[in-house]
């Protein structure tokens, strides 16, 4: 039995020194969803299996094998969300935000849970970011969509990363590739892992995800859909590729790419990295005019990506990326009487309430070990009350930086002291 107190295999905890750089991170991602003009969507964290089923499609690995489902106390089949999108459209149609103002565009960030083998960048309790845009099937939107992405990578500092682009056509285009790409893979039948033979069945594009070695060389030369393409969807790409190129975004073509989930159409995408290991793809995503229409008989195209937090900051360590600090303690205020405690809290009550970062003693310290902690905890100042100070209603305040010492009134006026001090860089004169 594994011990209680040690988190399950395939999650991790954020701990306090790093839960700052995750906000910082998804602040940016945020900022950069806001000047696109995407609103955040928060869904629930389970749906009915169904709607993977359906939506995310069942010949994936995702739905045969990943996901987290159970009957809930109402016989009601439940599944966590093993991915961002197919909850935000459900979401969006129950709503009927798609009959408002179009495009709709949407951002979120989601936990999600695939029940798959845990190694680095891949976790069986993940986190993405991820944006949606509804209803236009103009290729702008994918050069857009995709702008969005390399912004947030670019904000972030991230280098070296790559951008594939391919197009996997329509349904009509589609059916004529795969019975060429169902007779080359036939020839090779007898070779083929297991799961590849199910996929050849359901779905053989899904063979090109495989990564065994074997089926990976047969479908390296199998036939590619950008060669099958239909004039519609070969005009979308190439309209894609001119945008992306009128922005300066740069791209590579890789007609091996299908990603991972059924619904997708024409534009797909990734972004990845050589510096986290096989789990490279940090942000992947694509058209999915189908989805719309399988979930609720209603046409209406749509797009989106997501973008691993976890791959992401990985990356970003791997690469030495400067990673964002959270700010320092402002003040610490020790006290060397009870008197002294009571006003120490009241002066750090004050403070705060005006936004600084302020500390007083919690565990009923001696006045060395209360300076102990405020300079291991990084105190930018440090103020220490005695029945002195209490007497004659003044402090000092202390820059741990050069030891300056700053007299200041124990009252709100220490609000005002405390923001000069801080904005000139200790060089002021006392306060009277």
């Amino acid at each position: 039995m594994e011990s209680l107190t040690k988190s399950i295999r395939g999650t991790q905890d954020v701990l306090p020194d790093q839960s700052y750089l995750w906000q910082a991170v998804q602040k940016i991602m945020a900022e950069n969803a806001r000047v696109f003009g995407y609103k955040e969507i928060i869904t629930p964290v389970f749906e009915h299996t169904e709607l993977f089923e359906r939506g995310v499609g069942d010949t994936t690995d995702v739905v045969q094998k990943e996901m987290y489902t159970f009957n809930d106390k109402g016989g009601r089949s439940i599944t966590l969300r093993p991915e961002g999108t197919a909850g935000a459209i459900r979401s969006v149609l129950e709503h009927n935000l798609h009959k408002g103002a179009l495009p709709l565009k949407t951002y979120y960030f989601s936990s999600c849970y695939r029940y798959e083998k845990p190694q680095a960048g891949r976790l069986r309790e993940f986190h993405q970011f991820g944006a949606e845009m509804i209803g236009t099937s103009s290729p702008v939107s994918d050069a857009e969509v995709i702008a969005l992405a390399r912004s947030v990578i670019d904000m972030l500092g991230i280098k070296n990363i790559t951008l594939f682009i391919n197009s996997i056509g329509c349904p009509t285009c589609r059916a004529n590739f795969q019975k060429e790409l169902l007779a080359y893979f036939g020839g090779h039948k007898g070779e083929f892992c297991g799961t590849c033979l199910d996929r050849m069945e359901r779905n053989p594009m899904r063979i090109f995800d495989c990564k065994s070695p074997v089926c990976g060389e047969i479908a390296a030369k199998a036939p590619v859909m950008l060669d099958h393409l239909c004039e519609e969807c070969k005009n979308h790409f190439g309209e894609v590729q001119t945008y992306l190129q009128s922005a300066g975004i740069e791209f590579s073509i890789d007609p091996r790419i299908v990603r991972g989930l059924d619904y997708y159409t024409k534009t797909v995408f990734e972004f990845v990295s050589n510096d986290i290991g096989s789990q490279g793809t940090v942000c992947g995503g694509g058209r999915y005019d189908g989805l719309i229409e399988e979930l609720s008989g209603e046409a209406v195209p749509a797009l989106g990506f997501g973008m691993g937090i976890e791959r992401t900051l990985l990356v970003m360590k791997n690469q030495g990326v400067e990673m964002p600090q959270p700010p320092p303690m402002d003040i610490y205020i020790a006290s060397m009487t009870p008197a002294a405690a009571r006003k120490a809290f009241e002066l750090v009550h004050l403070l705060r309430e005006d936004g600084f970062y302020a500390e007083c003693d919690h565990m009923n310290r001696g006045l060395k070990a209360q300076m102990k902690y405020a300079d291991k905890a990084g105190a930018s100042f440090t103020m220490i009350l005695g029945e002195d100070e209490l007497s004659g209603g003044q402090g000092f305040l202390k820059s741990m930086k050069d030891g300056q010492k700053h007299q200041v009134p124990l009252d709100d006026r220490l609000v005002n002291a405390l923001y000069q001090l801080r904005a000139t860089a200790f060089d002021l004169p006392e306060f009277k």
